[in-house]
């Protein structure tokens, strides 16, 4: 062999890792005595090079005994650990941000979903940082971008955890957010320790990446805690008209025509959670004396009272003879559009009926404050498969709608209950409609409406009721039924 260079070893630096240089120029370092005889191998050296004989190697700081890192489990525990949080936390910031950043309805929304997604990919670019960082250290920058990656990682988990604080709802991502929380803390102490920060050579535009993380925290902070939905009017165009009767001198019965329309005439679109026509009969005895007016009141001790009363009748009844769904629920009205509905009204001649009513309304959920799943159920509660879902003796007849509603906000989706929007549908009773935790999906048998949700709250149901922007409305229109049959014997 030629004569061969003088290669030095370098005394190993604070993780271990020992510099191999030849003639002052670095060609490669070591954690063991097996990686320098890769390194000097190929250079050219023989393979069984006297280690220790000091006209070939210059050991610095310790001879080849010394290789503190030789099996490095500690360095590699370290690099497994930091890059298990810094996924976690990649994974939570991707979940988080991309159903705000694609789905949101408005733009502020859509920006927290971005800045989650970007704090996302800064993660991302971290985890290779953590192998340079406790490797050979090839990037200068990679300390201070793991150092980035694990501070986006604190801020975002102190986030959830005060946002779940708020109600202490027991979630299965309750303990991954703590445990994301400690290995920040963790994470940070290691990184300060090490003093990761020196030698960076932007520190300007660093400390620019941090103070963007504070800020990515102090809006979703802000935006979860005082979140505005969208600053326009809620207005709906609801009618329901009777047009006019047709009929023939041998028939028994009249038919009356009924248009229904709703119009979303405000600024914010909805969802219909459920809805309803229905078609009163109205009658009442003549009051010559003039004192059917006081007859708004119900009898004593009954809460029920009359807002409707007039002096010349008294003793006013009504009974259902047409109900319906409208447009159904589930469905959608946005801005500016309307849904209308033609049907026909049978009714006999010789009706005892001096007045019809008819009334449309239905419940909204706004979707700048919530999104309606699109996989519901309709169940009717007569019907027994599996043992029947809800006994009519407990629920009685009516149809049951269910499905899962997610808040706009993601942020609060991921630290809350699911939620549910539940509603009830028949032709004898009143539409309602509500969102509450309680999920009847899985359930062989719903227990009775009342044993179910007899003990919910009601502060707690109009709480989901202002966050999902829940509401009611409604429309009517009456008529004389001598006036229809009058038109009906008009040629």
């Amino acid at each position: 062999m030629g004569i061969r260079p003088w290669v030095v070893v370098e005394p190993p630096d604070r993780r271990g890792l020992r510099r191999i240089t030849i003639h002052g120029k670095t060609v490669g370092s070591a954690w063991s005595l097996g990686e320098l005889r890769k390194v000097i191998r190929r250079l050219g050296y023989p393979d069984d090079m006297d280690l220790d004989d000091p006209s070939r190697v210059h050991w610095r700081g310790g001879d080849s005994s010394v290789w503190p890192d030789d099996r490095g489990w500690r360095r590699h525990l370290v690099i497994c650990l930091m890059l298990v949080g810094l996924l976690g936390s990649m994974g939570l910031h991707l979940v988080i941000g991309w159903a705000d950043a694609l789905e949101a309805l408005t733009f502020a929304q859509r920006l927290v979903g971005v800045l989650f997604l970007l704090a996302g990919a800064v993660q991302g670019a971290a985890l290779p940082a953590v192998v340079d960082h406790w490797g050979r250290q090839q990037v200068r920058l990679s300390g201070a971008l793991v150092l980035l990656g694990v501070l986006m990682a604190l801020a975002t988990s102190t986030l959830l955890l005060f946002l779940w604080l708020q109600e202490r709802e027991f979630i299965a991502t309750v303990p991954l957010f703590l445990a994301l929380w400690l290995w920040s803390l963790w994470a940070l102490h290691i990184l300060i320790r090490e003093k990761v920060w020196r030698g960076i050579p932007h520190p300007r535009k660093f400390a620019a990446g941090v103070t963007i993380t504070a800020i990515l925290t102090a809006v979703s902070l802000g935006y979860s805690l005082v979140y505005q939905p969208i600053a326009a009017p809620l207005h709906f165009t609801l009618k329901a008209e009777f047009g006019k009767p047709q009929t023939d001198a041998d028939s028994p019965y009249i038919h009356v025509p009924l248009k229904l329309s709703a119009k979303n005439a405000g600024g914010i679109p909805v969802y219909i959670i459920v809805d309803d026509y229905s078609v009163y009969g109205e009658m009442a005895e003549f009051a010559e004396d003039g004192q059917g007016v006081k007859e708004w009141k119900s009898d004593e001790g009954d809460v029920y009272w009359n807002s409707d009363a007039q002096a010349f009748e008294k003793g006013a009844t009504s009974e259902i003879i047409a109900s319906g769904q409208f447009q159904g629920p589930w469905s959608t009205l946005d801005i500016g559009e309307e849904y209308k509905m033609e049907r026909v009204i049978t009714l006999p001649k010789a009706t005892k009926f001096e007045t019809l009513n008819a009334e449309l309304s239905f419940t909204f959920l706004r979707q700048d404050r919530g999104k309606l799943d699109d996989d519901f159920y309709a169940d009717p509660s007569w019907v027994e498969a599996d043992g029947g879902r809800c006994a009519p003796d407990d629920c009685g007849e009516q149809v049951i709608f269910h499905g899962r509603v997610r808040y706009n906000n993601n942020l609060i989706n991921v630290t809350r209950k699911p939620r549910y929007a539940v509603a009830f549908w028949s032709p004898q009773e009143v539409v309602d409609g509500f969102v509450t935790s309680i999920d009847l999906a899985g359930r062989e048998k719903i227990p009775s409406l009342d044993e179910l949700y007899g003990d919910l709250d009601e502060n707690d149901i109009q709480t989901e009721a202002e966050r999902y922007g829940i509401g009611w409305v409604s429309g009517n229109s009456k008529v004389s039924v001598k006036g229809l049959l009058k038109q009906a014997a008009q040629p």
